[in-house]
């Protein structure tokens, strides 16, 4: 037997007493996510993380492009060939600057 999520309705009594099903919708950031999650493609992204909450796409693309990647992460890189694949792992570290008082 298989239920459908409109058979069953947001309240029901159990011998406990009633129970009730909690809705979320998820917040944008959890959209960009998932969005990001099934493709690579920015416009399709934005227009995923749209459709899931159901906001204006300019304001998913306003959040995504201000949670810009950031320059400072590592990033996998897998080489495409079939003589042994290994992964290569980039990072790229800052420099650390000594800020010295000035001598008089």
């Amino acid at each position: 037997m298989s239920f459908l999520v409109s058979d069953m309705s947001t309240t029901w009594n159990t011998k406990y007493g009633p129970r009730r099903v909690r809705h979320d919708p998820p917040t944008l950031k959890e959209a960009i996510i998932a969005a990001q999650g099934l493709t690579d493609q920015l416009p399709e992204q934005i227009e995923i993380a749209a459709a899931l909450i159901g906001v204006p796409a300019e304001t998913v693309r306003a959040e995504i492009l201000k949670e810009a990647p950031s320059r400072h992460t590592a990033r996998i890189v897998a080489p495409v060939g079939e003589a042994g694949s290994r992964t290569v792992i980039v990072e790229r570290k800052v420099a650390r600057r000594v800020v010295r008082p000035n001598e008089a």
